[in-house]
């Protein structure tokens, strides 16, 4: 029984490793398919700080609602699991023990029998670590899911009102970005308005 007490994994937002975002818009102004034009447009696009921008990942999970509230779910979800496991371990344990100071006035067959008894409980116990640990998993893949998606459709509609042609992430554990201009980090913005979204939403389904 040591599956669960592993506690759930420290899913950050590298799951949005690096966010390719293309503007709707990016060749809008212009029809021409000249392959030497458009070499160009990439290279002043590359250069100018308003179409490449980039977030802070470890920022935004420290300080984004939505996936404070999902990890403090989890959290609670595996200490419960933890102490459900750990009381039903501890009873157990009492049985065996009180086996081991009666076994000697046991009959071969009382013996066996409680042996089978047992043997059936450790498996039971076993198979309920087993089921939780994947339920949480399964509960942790899920969440993080919605928040990645909550996450990539803001992204989308900002990248567009903005005309951003290129959205990156960097955190110290996975740094994609090893260098940038501050000027380029929006994370602040982007929290914020996360934030008022995910705020909203609390907002309308407590009406």
């Amino acid at each position: 029984m040591n599956k669960l007490f592993k506690t759930v994994s420290q899913t950050s937002l590298g799951l949005i490793a690096i966010l390719a975002v293309a503007s709707c818009n990016q060749n809008a102004s212009t029809g021409t398919t000249n392959t030497t034009n458009d070499s160009a447009a990439a290279v002043v696009n590359a250069n100018n700080e308003e179409k490449i921008v980039y977030i802070n990942s470890d920022t935004l999970s420290e300080k984004y609602e939505y996936y404070k509230d999902v990890r403090t779910k989890l959290e609670a979800k595996v200490k419960k699991a933890q102490s459900d496991l750990q009381s039903k371990g501890q009873a157990f344990q009492r049985e065996v023990a009180e086996y081991q100071q009666k076994a000697a006035s046991m009959s071969a067959s009382e013996r066996q029998a409680t042996e089978e008894r047992l043997a059936r409980k450790q498996d039971e116990l076993g198979r309920l670590d087993q089921n939780a640990s994947a339920s949480i998993a399964q509960d942790e893949s899920t969440e993080f899911t919605n928040v990645y998606n909550t996450i990539t459709e803001y992204l989308k509609k900002h990248a567009e009102e903005k005309g951003y042609e290129l959205v990156l992430t960097y955190s110290v554990s996975n740094p994609t970005v090893l260098y940038a201009e501050k000027k380029m980090d929006i994370t602040a913005e982007v929290v914020e308005a996360l934030n008022k979204e995910y705020k909203d939403k609390k907002a309308k389904e407590k009406k």
